[in-house]
């Protein structure tokens, strides 16, 4: 029924692959890149900044950060992660901000996220925001075109209203807080002299 012969007359093609239930073919390897041609390349991995580092000064990439440890300066990304026990005092921005720890400083982002480890103190401006309920966040929320961009679209500034500080323990509609810190400024601007 088997014999030596037969097992060794029945190798199966290189280029293909055999399993129990099926063949497979493997398509032929793609002949060398020509001069001209260009091949988009992989995303590299973020890059990581480990819990025990503590970095003093500036961090810009194109890229993408993933932040475990403690940042004391400006931190700006394509997409910035911070972590559950990382610290970041400083202004940061990205087109995408993801945050599960602790920043001191102003938020910029076409899209923040706070987890419901996040503990925000300072400002937010975003495209789109979405609070996770048990998130800390102390300050003001500013909806624009283009956050990244650092300017308040000319909007001059009302008179002082002390920042909000709420333990969110539910689903936050930004539009909400917007309301609410208008009417604060209308009433802040109707008690000052002009």
């Amino acid at each position: 029924m088997f014999s030596k012969n037969k097992v060794n007359e029945q190798q199966p093609e290189a280029d293909s692959i055999d399993t129990a239930r099926s063949t497979h073919k493997v398509p032929p390897a793609a002949p060398s890149a020509s001069v001209g041609a260009t091949t988009p390349k992989a995303k590299p991995p973020p890059s990581v900044l480990s819990a025990d580092l503590h970095f003093d000064g500036k961090i810009r990439t194109t890229g993408d950060v993933q932040i475990e440890g403690t940042v004391k300066g400006d931190v700006s990304a394509h997409l910035l992660t911070i972590g559950d026990n990382a610290t970041i005092e400083g202004e940061v921005t990205a087109d995408d901000v993801v945050v599960n720890g602790r920043v001191v400083g102003r938020v910029r982002g076409l899209k923040v996220r706070l987890t419901s480890t996040a503990r925000v103190e300072g400002d937010i401006f975003h495209k789109t925001i979405a609070i996770e309920s048990g998130a800390y966040f102390e300050g003001s929320v500013h909806r624009q075109e283009d956050p990244l961009s650092g300017s308040s679209n000319g909007k001059r500034k009302a008179a002082a209203v002390p920042p909000v500080t709420t333990p969110i323990n539910s689903q936050v509609n930004s539009q909400a807080n917007t309301q609410a810190s208008s009417a604060a400024r209308k009433e802040a601007a109707a008690v000052s002299p002009s």
